[in-house]
């Protein structure tokens, strides 16, 4: 088969003869309950195909750029690389991953915020001439380490509404672009465009057309200042639906329509990365622990619960804040999952809970409250939507437990699609092995796959 080589490095379930994802995450769940009850990730490779397709149908005239700080997985990395998508990294870690896959340098933005030296001076030697800069601290650095640097100007977007934060916390001010542009000509560093600044899953369109505006002054005092700016980059902010993605379109385009015509030969680019990822990939994590913390009745603490004795439950999973749930420390909203539970039925009374890590630290809260049914110890949780900012290097560890293992699948369809598109943008996945899923009267037979 196309693009499969002697030497694979992942293994990938091919989905085939109805067998669906569910029956992969039923047959790890099986295995794990005869051994440790670890936690782990099923990955559907071609919803991150098909999030592709949606964006190129959607989005054809802005090149996504993955964002790797969202989902380092070099499965990931690999298919939107297949794909034609480029990167951007905020570390030496990620363009080290990136480059792994054979990206060329030009598809690479080095984007991290505050560079160390040592990591500037990494991405000269390999050729990778773009990064991002927002103030003159970084600028001086860059202009010492870095001689052939091409600098998209960081620039801040003015929230629309009161109470958002997220889109000042990075980027210079339109008042002080002209001053890091002097600058930047002063000590002889390329500026190519503006990067805008937009906070994650942005819902208000007018955020980018403001960004766009301002973007169009940043252009126009680098080109009165001698730059030729020919980059503009609208940043990320996008959920993965389509809904949104129609939305932001429609506004983006008639702005750019007005400031960026075709004919100023201006590159449009966006970061997408919770696009890509999010929905492929859901999570299985093993209740560890539990306490009943309220009841009406206190006298009935050894009965079996009911709608009237209004317990609360705590659950503790054997995932928290410290390992694959990170994003909660920055506020991120966890779903309450579903139960994988066979014999549960669907009228069974609900409860009060709340979800917790192992570490049994108090900012270990993974979800404040939600209703489930009750749990016992050995059930399992299953967190979908669960591919942004969850698979990668863990934040901190806060047990001995080792990062939980991603199960790649793919189905047939999806395979040849991917693969259709992956050769008419010259590349293949060299480093993928298919291995057939069978259902047989017991369970399905999985190939495992390298933890990513």
């Amino acid at each position: 088969m196309k693009g499969i080589t002697d030497e694979p490095q992942y293994s990938v379930g091919l989905l085939e003869g109805g067998t669906a994802l569910c029956d992969v995450i039923d047959n790890h769940i099986y295995e794990q309950t005869l051994s440790e009850k670890n936690a782990f990730f099923v990955a559907d490779l071609g919803v991150v195909m098909r999030q592709h397709v949606r964006w190129r149908t959607h989005m054809a005239q802005i090149r996504p750029y993955y964002a790797v700080r969202c989902n380092s997985s070099p499965a990931v990395i690999e298919v939107l690389a297949a794909l034609g998508t480029g990167f951007i990294c905020a570390n030496k870690y990620e363009l080290e991953l990136v480059q792994s896959h054979g990206i060329p340098s030009e598809d690479i933005i080095y984007s991290g915020v505050c560079k160390q030296v040592s990591q500037i001076k990494y991405a000269a030697k390999n050729g990778i001439n773009l990064l991002v800069c927002d103030n003159e601290a970084e600028l001086r650095k860059i202009s010492r380490c870095h001689p052939n640097a091409k600098l998209l100007l960081q620039v801040s977007t003015e929230a629309t509404r009161q109470n958002d934060e997220m889109s000042m916390t990075f980027g210079c001010s339109l008042k002080d672009c002209r001053h890091l542009l002097e600058k930047a000509k002063e000590l002889g560093v390329q500026v190519v465009g503006v990067r805008c600044h937009i906070s994650s899953s942005c819902e208000d369109d007018q955020v980018y057309v403001h960004a766009i505006s301002d973007a169009r002054c940043v252009f126009d005092m680098g080109e009165e200042i001698g730059f030729n700016m020919k980059i503009l980059d609208i940043g990320g902010g996008f959920s993965g639906s389509e809904s949104q993605l129609e939305l932001i379109n429609s506004a983006v385009m008639s702005m750019v329509d007005l400031y960026f015509p075709a004919s100023t030969g201006v590159s449009l680019i966006a970061e997408p990365g919770s696009f890509f990822v999010s929905s492929a990939f859901t999570l299985l994590v093993n209740v560890v622990s539990k306490e009943v913390v309220a009841r009406d009745r206190q006298d009935l603490a050894h009965d079996d619960p009911s709608p009237n004795d209004e317990p609360e439950f705590q659950y503790y999973m054997s995932e928290g804040v410290y390992g694959s749930f990170a994003s909660k420390l920055s506020d991120t909203l966890i779903a309450t999952p579903s139960v994988h539970k066979q014999d549960t039925c669907l009228d069974a009374p609900v409860f009060s809970s709340s979800l917790w890590g192992p570490s049994g630290d108090d900012l270990d809260q993974v979800v404040d409250h939600c209703l489930l049914p009750v749990l016992n110890i050995g059930d399992w949780l299953m967190f979908s939507q669960a591919g942004a900012y969850s698979v990668g290097q863990p934040l901190c560890s806060a047990t001995d437990s080792p990062l939980p293992p991603v199960y790649y699948v793919i189905s047939s369809r999806d395979w040849f699609d991917m693969q259709d598109t992956g050769v008419t943008h010259g590349t293949t996945l060299k480093n993928f092995s298919l291995v057939p899923y069978f259902l047989d009267s017991c369970q399905t037979e999985a190939a495992l796959s390298v933890p990513a």
